[in-house]
């Protein structure tokens, strides 16, 4: 069996493949402030409720745009797993041709998820994903990736505005069950929900106008992505949660015999 594990700067999202069916997966937050040991024993005590057991892991793949939690996380799965991990990094075969001034630049989360999008639903197709950053990556039939675009996420602008307004409260992100509210945090939630949304439909809408691809696939995941799909569902054509822990496998199996 296949561990799959991909850091982001919000959550570290862990996966185990049986061939290719994942059989677990789990969802933490990314703390950099754990030792190695806090995080071997954290990932082994994950597989205490499932139907997995830890002594089954054959293989390991781990990918990560935060530095700071590499250290704690693979010396914590070399200490307590017994494995030595592939890293996703420059140099690996993913199948994706970066056409880009500077390749190193793409973050390797981003990576994994085209790699994913391309092989399990085809190009071209637009990859949204949903995590700290809001991004819409292009993919074309031929695997290339073409652009790229960047936006602030649901929870960061959240945080935004509870950081910066004096006078306005947290909120659950949530849909709005309409955009006519009636008090402080129905209109934050309206606002947030319903503004990306907009955003949204007008990136994809000037994507698809620029490559002249009015029928692009646009494939959308991450964390809070649901709460947009459920919201306007017509805007994707597949909301994929777990895009990333596929691409990680598809990744693993073309670098199997590198270390």
């Amino acid at each position: 069996m296949l561990l799959v594990i991909d850091v982001s700067n919000t959550n570290m999202v862990l996966g185990v493949f049986n061939g290719e069916n994942l059989v677990a997966n789990w969802r933490l937050s990314t703390k950099s402030g754990r030792t190695a040991d806090e995080t071997g024993l954290l990932i082994c005590s994950l597989f205490e409720y499932s139907d997995v057991s830890v002594c089954d892991i054959e293989a390991i793949i781990v990918s990560s745009v935060v530095p700071d939690v590499m250290y704690s996380t693979l010396n914590g799965i070399k200490k307590f797993l017994k494995k030595d991990p592939i890293v996703v990094r420059a140099g690996l075969k993913t199948g994706i041709n970066l056409r880009m001034e500077n390749p190193k630049e793409m973050g390797t989360d981003r990576i994994v998820n085209l790699v994913a999008a391309y092989e399990l639903y085809g190009g071209p197709a637009i990859v949204v994903d949903y995590e700290t950053a809001t991004t819409f990556d292009v993919v074309s039939e031929k695997g290339e990736f073409l652009t790229g675009i960047t936006a602030p996420g649901l929870q960061t602008c959240a945080d935004a505005l509870y950081q910066r307004a004096a006078n306005l409260p947290k909120f659950e992100i949530v849909n709005p069950e309409s955009v006519i509210t009636k008090n402080t945090v129905e209109s934050m939630q309206a606002g947030l929900v319903v503004g990306h949304i907009g955003e949204a439909k007008f990136i994809i809408q000037k994507i698809k106008e620029h490559f002249n691809c009015p029928n692009m696939k646009v494939i959308a995941t991450g964390g809070l992505g649901k709460v947009i799909y459920e919201e306007e569902n017509g805007i994707f054509d597949v909301y994929d949660p777990v895009l990333s822990l596929h691409g990680l496998r598809l990744i693993y199996g073309k670098n199997r015999n590198k270390r």
